[in-house]
């Protein structure tokens, strides 16, 4: 796939580390574990977000843009993340973020406004609704003679995907030069974007590893069906066809717990886990859950010993501090 002649802007610090978790591998008397540290990309904070922003905002700024346009929840990685990569090449940034202001700025929602983007608070769930808010807010733009563009949530389009074929490049290389056999790749599922870059990658590079899907958010099919597509549009950008059948992709909802963003007392414990073997932080949207789940899995004897599992490490790890509560408990 000609990944070269796309547009790209460096902004993620890479190759992220990918090292062995031999501590939480023996306490939980499983297969050997090791994970890729996306939460180190660098930008703002790191996570996966920085890999799809390379390939969005070289879209972005060959286009001409001079502004960009995003929406997510209130305490948004992604928004997060844009607004930082924006204001690195000169571009405004305009956040759309889902719910009420709050009275106290805290986590990604203070660092949106220290990275001095403009928040627009849009107090609805419906998401058609907040995509037709972005839609009129880049018509305005046009009018006022800016060059605006609009990033989907999550970064979750195939521009954006690419980032994560990349990313399965960079893991190959680094398993090849450490001699090791990786059997699974285990990472949180949310907008399905890492999740169809990743799959790509696997099937385009013949890189003979089963991937599994954390979901956070959304039933099993909902995210098979998005992981399909994503993963064939990206590819068809990419110049070639390729098909994803459902029965190509393993998700387990399970973990979701009350909702997106609503912590589980399993991600928990899994978080204060993999800091009291590690010194590793996860997040309570994202990896938290996802450890939960690869914890459980290992408990259901999901993976024989003799196997190795590369947890994907995709950052969030600000959500730590939107409720310290949390932690008293």
């Amino acid at each position: 796939m000609q990944i070269g002649k796309l547009p790209r802007k460096r902004i993620a610090a890479l190759p992220t580390p990918l090292h062995e978790l031999k501590r939480l591998s023996k306490e939980l008397d499983g297969p050997r574990i090791f994970i890729k540290r996306d939460d180190l990309t660098g930008l703002a904070f790191g996570g996966n977000k920085a890999r799809k922003l390379e390939f969005i905002l070289g879209d972005a700024i060959e286009k001409g843009a001079d502004t960009v346009l995003t929406t997510g929840a209130l305490q948004s990685n992604h928004v997060r993340m844009t607004a930082a990569a924006a204001t690195q090449f000169g571009l405004r940034a305009v956040l759309f973020l889902r719910g009420k202001e709050p009275v106290t700025y805290k986590a990604n929602l203070l660092l949106d406004r220290l990275l001095g983007a403009q928040i627009e608070f849009v107090d609805t769930d419906d998401r058609e609704e907040i995509v037709q808010r972005v839609e009129t807010a880049a018509e305005q733009l046009k009018q006022e003679g800016s060059n605006p563009y609009v990033i989907a949530g999550g970064g979750s389009t195939p521009v954006g995907c690419t980032g994560y074929y990349v990313a399965l490049t960079e893991v190959l290389t680094q398993v090849n030069e450490m001699g090791i056999h990786i059997d699974h790749l285990l990472l949180a599922s949310g907008g399905g974007g890492t999740h169809a870059g990743v799959v790509l990658g696997v099937t385009a590079l013949n890189f003979a590893l089963n991937v599994i899907g954390i979901s956070v958010s959304q039933s099993t099919d909902y995210v098979v069906e998005r992981v399909c597509r994503l993963a064939e549009e990206t590819a068809c950008n990419l110049g070639h066809r390729l098909k994803f059948l459902p029965a190509d992709i393993e998700v387990h909802d399970q973990y979701v717990g009350p909702g997106y963003a609503i912590p589980t007392p399993e991600g928990l414990a899994a978080i204060r886990l993999v800091a009291q073997t590690e010194g590793i932080l996860l997040d309570p949207v994202y990896t938290g859950k996802a450890m939960a789940g690869l914890i459980d899995l290992i408990a259901q004897q999901r993976f024989q010993r003799d196997e190795t599992v590369l947890f994907l490490h995709t950052g969030g790890t600000p959500a730590l501090f939107t409720d310290e509560t949390l932690w008293n408990r």
